[in-house]
């Protein structure tokens, strides 16, 4: 199905008023990752791996929803807007799995935070611990608008970087991913399908305000019932 230039730029408008309002309330949010969500909870603990620049903040709603069902819900505050590598960001994941002896592990991760949640489903260590993840908007084959922002961070997402290519070379995990994007991604052009892993593309527009989705709720929901 076709979309015309205006639906997109009306999608792009809404997806940053959304970016823009929850940056804003981030920012100002004050709670702690225990005083907020971490620790409670007796069904699978759950791991929330913001985007770049973004802090877990940003995801609050989304942590604070899969909180309500009685998930622990554990965010990396060391991230801080995650500016860091891949694999820099995936060894301090590591290190929270490992101190907080996390097993069966579920990740729910939003653009960037998805390769960080393959990568570290890669790893030897905290790979077991992993049960699945649920990633949002993320760009598995790079952005082709990445090249063209003059920050190392977000350039290091471009197509065909080595980082990017050794990450998509590695299949291995793919089977334990869903991936979830919108027919229109004004960050990740190409889309977020991953060879081998569960493809659920919707008919939402969008690169932020699709995480307030009730569709995207509503699979991280059903992949989180079917793993207990």
């Amino acid at each position: 199905m076709r979309r015309g230039l205006l639906r997109r730029t009306g999608v792009v408008v809404l997806d940053y008023l959304y970016a823009g309002r929850h940056q804003l309330r981030a920012a100002l949010d004050r709670s702690t990752p225990d005083t907020l969500v971490a620790g409670a909870g007796h069904r699978a603990p759950v791991v929330i791996l913001p985007g770049i620049l973004e802090t877990w903040r940003f995801l609050r709603p989304l942590a604070e929803h899969i909180h309500t069902a009685g998930h622990p819900v554990h965010v990396v505050a060391a991230l801080g807007r995650n500016r860091i590598s891949v694999p820099e960001a995936a060894a301090l994941v590591n290190r929270h799995l490992e101190e907080h002896d996390l097993t069966g592990v579920v990740i729910v991760a939003h653009s960037k935070g998805g390769l960080v949640a393959k990568y570290l489903m890669g790893m030897p260590d905290s790979g077991p611990r992993i049960r699945t993840a649920v990633t949002v908007a993320t760009p598995y084959a790079g952005s082709s608008l990445a090249r063209f922002i003059p920050v190392p961070s977000i350039r290091a997402l471009a197509p065909n970087t080595p980082g990017l290519l050794r990450l998509a070379l590695s299949r291995a995990v793919n089977a334990q991913i869903v991936s979830v994007w919108g027919w229109f991604d004004p960050h990740v052009p190409g889309g977020s399908r991953l060879e081998g892993a569960r493809n659920i593309e919707l008919d939402v527009g969008g690169h932020f305000r699709i995480l307030a989705r009730p569709e995207v709720l509503a699979i991280v929901d059903e992949v989180l019932a079917g793993d207990e």
